[in-house]
């Protein structure tokens, strides 16, 4: 998944073992690629751990410069993979972001008398859905519906089709407001790194369940 570099090694006759040793090499090769992809993505993690979601970094320009760094090395990894097939679908946790309308959402829920939750993105690539949702435990949540269409090997282009706010006992819908596309740099069973049409960056992680309307 991940774009490797071989050390070229000087031309030898072939030998009875030169099979095993192809075979070698190629292991040893994916074995370093994935060390390498692991300590790239744990230097990310570590950057946003404690950056609240997004919120410490808008106030912090060294910290983003390296957060972007970071998400900067995973796109080259990533850089092969495609990622817009059946492994996009599942319920996404954010764990971080530069997107303002969010961050200024998340912290700002107190003053209506409540806290965010989970931020989630809630993708069927078979349905050609998403949900952008975010969660005001425990019965509010703000989600907005949108069709998406796959324009290439880590593009959906997307384009909101209604958004909700709902309460225990209410509901009020709300229309819809704009199109745009992310991309897809990076995707593993655990996290997705992606970068969207304004250029604000995303970080996710699969959720432990599965958010529906």
């Amino acid at each position: 998944m991940a774009t490797c570099f071989a050390v070229p090694i000087p031309f030898k006759p072939q030998s009875p073992n030169s099979n095993h040793c192809k075979a070698h090499r190629s292991q040893t090769s994916r074995i370093i690629c994935s060390s390498i992809t692991t300590e790239a993505k744990r230097d990310l993690l570590n950057l946003i751990c404690d950056q609240d979601r997004g919120l410490k970094t808008q106030k912090d320009p060294v910290k983003r410069k390296a957060i972007i760094k970071a998400i900067g090395a995973m796109a080259v990894l990533g850089s092969d993979m495609i990622t817009t097939g059946d492994s996009l679908s599942a319920t996404w946790r954010m764990l971080w972001t530069t997107e303002k309308e969010q961050l200024f959402i998340i912290e700002k829920a107190y003053l209506f008398g409540t806290q965010a939750g989970d931020v989630l993105q809630v993708i069927d690539v078979e349905k050609r859905s998403l949900n952008n949702v975010i969660t005001f435990p425990p019965h509010g949540v703000f989600f907005v519906r949108s069709d998406i269409e796959i324009f290439s090997r880590q593009r959906v282009n997307f384009r909101f089709t209604s958004a909700v706010l709902r309460g225990r006992n209410w509901e009020i819908p709300l229309p819809p407001f704009g199109q745009g596309w992310f991309e897809t740099v990076y995707l593993d069973d655990e996290i997705r790194v992606v970068k969207d049409i304004r250029g604000d960056y995303l970080i996710v992680e699969r959720a432990s369940y599965t958010w529906k309307e």
